[in-house]
């Protein structure tokens, strides 16, 4: 028997050789780009004379630095308006196929390559962003990676790896009404910790992430780099080829069952060998929401803020910075903590089925008087579609403002910033001092039902006492 993992088979596909240092020369398959980390790196394509050795399998879009209110060009930050001219002329320049604002297929890089197809099981892929974990959801091996080997993969379609480790974090069961994929990645980040996973790729296995739809899944992935790992995957079963079939670049025809056939044949073996294994109890996992300062300060919403004295004595440093920095209470409960912004959307939770979700929460209700609540979808296509559904009429009349899409309040790289001491309840990924835009702006992390019901109630609340 083979004994291997999907992430073991896939990383041997594409490897291209071994190089001096031990590291591996490994072939991206698909290299995503967007408008921040792709100026510099073309630029030094330029200063050698380089061209895009394969720029079929580079797709660009924009979406950091991207005003999800006021489109018209020029933008007012003059900064982004530069990036958005370079994007387009290395592009154009290059050959690099470009989702532009207005195409019918811009929006955050890691929402539209799945949603359009281009995302498929037993691929390598890459762009220069962190979350690339994403698209492990299929079944594929995704990195986020710096600027200059944004340009190696630009100049060979090729990068220099060390292999990862592989750990097994398996979760059995169904999950409690109002529990959603995001309290399952949280959960897993605060039992394992923000470095638990360094040095590792998560295989997410068990009968909760068999019965989790895609978009499902690609929350859990998205979030895998939080607790250090650097990806994650499931592997493809009946449930990815039926969200893939028909989608603009996938297998079409003859080739759909060719592809299948493969796809299949890269999951990990029945006897695959980890090098660590973890499980957990979905029946033990609950609505959850970030108290502090990185992804693993987490708990659930009716838990009080851990005190120091009950922690490991590694953690009560960063927990101490956390209290001070939230400004909140050890022992205090966190339900009832006033909310100040509440932003549904990112590469996280900005798909078609996590406005769906909110929406059920949203409807009939109205936002909290004092409260700044909004929605931006994750691509022009999820808005078409939440639109053509009349998600943005139930958001709107219970308060929320419907945007365009782009990342907006995740990373504030935009005009989407918290404000002073402001707090967010958020469904992104990331609560780091200054996350939103503000060096003093506080994040609480949660699903997009959690943060409709912090909306309604101006406060954290448990989702629950919605149903």
């Amino acid at each position: 028997m083979s004994e291997r993992t999907l992430f073991d088979k896939v990383w041997d596909y594409h490897t291209v050789g071994t190089l001096p240092s031990g590291q591996t020369q490994l072939l991206i398959g698909l290299h995503l780009t967007h408008e921040v980390t792709s100026p510099q790196a073309f630029a030094m394509l330029r200063e050698r004379g380089l061209k895009v050795l394969f720029p079929e399998r580079t797709v660009a879009t924009v979406d950091h630095i991207v005003p999800t209110d006021n489109q018209a060009r020029p933008f007012a930050d003059a900064l982004a308006e530069e990036m958005m001219q370079a994007i387009e002329k290395n592009c154009k320049d290059y050959g690099v196929r470009f989702y532009n604002i207005g195409s019918g297929g811009q929006g955050i890089v890691h929402v539209i390559a799945p949603e359009q197809g281009l995302t498929q099981p037993g691929m390598t892929i890459a762009c220069g962003d962190s979350h690339t974990a994403t698209h492990g959801a299929f079944g594929a091996i995704a990195f986020g990676i710096g600027t200059s080997q944004v340009r190696d993969v630009l100049a060979s379609q090729t990068l220099a790896l060390s292999k990862l480790k592989v750990r097994k974090v398996e979760i059995n069961g169904k999950l409690q009404p109002g529990v959603y994929a995001k309290d399952v990645i949280l959960h897993i980040i605060r039992k394992l910790g923000v470095k638990g996973g360094v040095g590792y790729a998560y295989e997410f296995a068990g009968t909760t992430f068999e019965q989790m739809t895609m978009e499902e899944r690609m929350t859990v992935c998205n979030m895998a780099i939080e607790g250090g790992a650097r990806c994650g995957y499931v592997n493809p079963d009946e449930v990815t080829f039926a969200y893939l079939k028909g989608r603009d670049f996938a297998p079409q025809e003859k080739d759909w069952d060719q592809a299948v056939n493969w796809w299949q044949s890269i999951r990990s073996d029945e006897d695959a060998v980890y090098d660590d294994v973890v499980t957990f109890d979905a029946a033990e996992i609950a609505p959850t929401v970030t108290w502090g300062i990185t992804p693993g300060q987490g708990i659930a919403v009716n838990e009080a803020i851990p005190i120091p004295d009950t922690m490991p004595e590694s953690e009560r440093a960063i927990a101490q910075e956390a209290y001070q920095y939230m400004q909140l209470t050890p022992g205090e409960p966190i339900q009832g903590t006033k909310v100040d912004v509440c932003f549904i959307g990112s590469c996280t939770n900005g798909r078609l089925s996590d406005l769906q979700e909110a929406a059920k929460f949203a409807q009939g209700k109205q936002v909290a008087e004092g409260v700044k609540a909004f929605v931006v979808p994750g691509s022009e296509r999820v808005k078409q579609e939440a639109e053509a559904k009349g998600l943005d009429k139930v958001f709107v009349q219970a308060g929320f403002e419907w945007r365009e899409p782009g990342c907006s309040m995740c990373l504030a790289m935009n005009p989407d910033k918290l404000q002073g001491t402001q707090l967010s309840a958020s469904s992104s990924n990331r609560n780091f001092k200054g996350r939103q835009g503000s060096s003093k702006g506080r994040t609480l992390l949660m699903s997009p039902a959690m943060v409709v019901a912090a909306a309604v109630k101006g406060e954290v609340a448990d989702v629950r006492q919605l149903l």
